[in-house]
């Protein structure tokens, strides 16, 4: 499982010109968490991702999300598993299925409300606008 998490002050995802999910807390300190899984991803990689994105030390004063309170949206990305080593255009056979995918990214979300954490999402497979405002900025890629 590959993840790319941002810190961000607020973040918005659009579909079709109808906001889905949006995080834009008062203290301006949330997460975004872009999520793509490989095809052999199962419970213990969705565990590791949960507990990385809840305890990592990335907002403010060297906090996480689950010392603040921070809110996260969650975002499907299965194009973070491309492989871009040969040629012009990518390969996605490294990501998992729709049908794999969807629970295991579901199982993520499930992960971080477990943590007291609140999340928004965006559209699974949907074609999405994701909007934010990168606060530092922090940007980070997890593989677990």
């Amino acid at each position: 499982m590959r993840a790319v998490l941002q810190r961000a002050s607020r973040a918005r995802v659009v579909v079709d010109g109808e906001v889905v999910g949006a995080v834009d807390p008062p203290g301006g300190q949330a997460l975004v968490l872009l999520v793509g899984v490989a095809r052999d991803d199962g419970p213990e990689q969705v565990a590791a991702l949960v507990r990385k994105a809840a305890e990592l030390r990335v907002l403010r004063g060297d906090a996480s999300a689950v010392d603040v309170g921070a809110p996260v949206l969650v975002v499907s990305q299965f194009t973070l598993q491309g492989d871009t080593r040969k040629g012009r255009r990518p390969s996605w056979s490294a990501a998992a299925p729709g049908d794999v995918a969807e629970p295991l990214v579901d199982a993520v979300v499930a992960g971080l409300r477990e943590r007291g954490l609140e999340v928004a999402t965006g559209r699974f497979g949907a074609d999405m606008a994701v909007e934010l405002v990168n606060d530092g900025p922090v940007t980070l890629v997890l593989d677990v």
